[in-house]
């Protein structure tokens, strides 16, 4: 059974920063490209930043450039996603993602499996 399971949200201040982690069990992660996704309130869910399964490309949605990075650690079957200069547009509910096709440099987000979710709010 493939399990994702997110950790490290929570509630930090404005140009605060977070570390997301995300443990994934019951597949063979080094295979496979992954990354996160984000559901703001009232909003559909959208991509974050991927990864590919060589740990080579890495790929940002404009509104993060350059405050976030995506990483991955094989050996622990673990990704992350370090956040940093938040602003209350961050708010939202954070998804990791592991991609149903192998050796892909990117996800998909309509195939694969995902975490549970976990909440970042971003306020002062």
């Amino acid at each position: 059974q493939v399990q994702l399971v997110e950790s490290g949200g929570g509630l930090v201040q404005p140009g605060g920063s977070l570390r997301l982690s995300c443990a994934v069990s019951g597949r063979s992660f080094s295979r496979y490209a992954v990354g996160w996704f984000r559901q703001a309130p009232g909003k559909e869910r959208e991509f974050v930043a991927s990864v590919g399964w060589n740990d080579r490309i890495k790929r940002y949605a404009d509104p993060v450039k350059g405050r976030f990075t995506i990483t991955r650690d094989n050996a622990k079957n673990m990704m992350y996603l370090q956040m940093s200069s938040l602003t209350p547009e961050d708010t939202a509910v954070y998804y990791c993602h592991v991609d149903g096709q192998p050796w892909g440099i990117s996800v998909s987000g309509n195939r694969g499996d995902w975490g549970q979710g976990i909440q970042v709010t971003v306020s002062s």
